[in-house]
């Protein structure tokens, strides 16, 4: 095994799995809410709006699921990655499945009226871009050189 194919065979090297980082915020936002409590009482239509917000998260990682399996590649950031997936939702946003996750933590917390459930997308999409998507940027570029280049040249990181 060569040098190069033993440095692919942990993908990006990503060492903590990044929806664990949005429940872990979630869950230490309602921790947070028990003692602070502080609710979105103004929003009508609140929990409506909260489960519409997970649902489109959850559709999105669903989507990004299945394309990635049509291009058989890994969706695990912490396994190598043998193509660049540029269609689809993928032309739209870099990082679907981490916006996917903040729909869904900002969802969760409106849908329970709770204001700082609803914010725990923030420091967890902070955290995620140092601990997985500066390592995934980092790992294509090497692995696919000109060709990651163009695509992140071409589509944002976000939206």
């Amino acid at each position: 095994m060569s040098k190069d194919e033993i440095k692919d065979e942990k993908g990006a090297a990503v060492k903590f799995p990044p929806p664990l980082v949005f429940l872990l915020m979630m869950l230490a936002a309602y921790g947070f809410h028990n003692f602070f409590p502080m609710t979105l009482d103004v929003l009508p239509f609140r929990f409506y709006l909260g489960i519409s917000m997970v649902t489109f998260g959850a559709v999105i990682i669903i989507i990004s699921f299945f394309t990635f399996r049509h291009a058989k590649t890994r969706i695990e950031p912490w396994k190598p990655t043998s193509n660049i997936i540029s269609t689809g939702i993928f032309s739209y946003s870099r990082n679907p499945i981490y916006l996917a996750f903040c729909f869904i933590s900002l969802g969760i917390g409106v849908s329970l009226n709770s204001f700082w459930i609803s914010l725990s997308f923030i420091p967890s999409i902070v955290v995620v871009f140092f601990i997985a998507i500066k390592k995934e940027e980092l790992y294509l570029t090497n692995k696919f050189g000109d060709d990651y280049l163009e695509y992140k040249a071409k589509v944002r990181r976000w939206f």
